[in-house]
């Protein structure tokens, strides 16, 4: 049986649900869902541009723990912009 996730700190909240194509396939588009803690994770890296120790320190997680959020962040958000997927951004209801 795994471990329950630790909690782990994020500084925003995105006022909105997520994200879809424009056009004619956003009404037909599948959804890719990503969890707050993913989000902080792109923000800290892309948006910061902090490395993975720093980052992982700020989120209170270890270094790996971090490389394989932002990891399974960037492939969600790459999946959506390539194959046209909408991205809801939230912990699964």
């Amino acid at each position: 049986m795994p471990r329950p996730p630790l909690p782990r700190r994020v500084c925003c909240q995105l006022n909105a649900l997520g994200f879809r194509p424009i056009g004619a396939a956003a009404a037909k588009a599948d959804a890719l869902r990503i969890g707050v803690d993913e989000l902080e994770a792109i923000r800290l890296a892309d948006i910061e541009g902090l490395y993975q120790d720093a980052a992982a320190e700020r989120m209170g997680v270890s270094r790996q723990t971090y490389a394989r959020i932002l990891n399974r962040a960037r492939m969600a958000v790459a999946r959506s912009l390539v194959e046209q997927k909408m991205l809801f951004v939230g912990d699964a209801a």
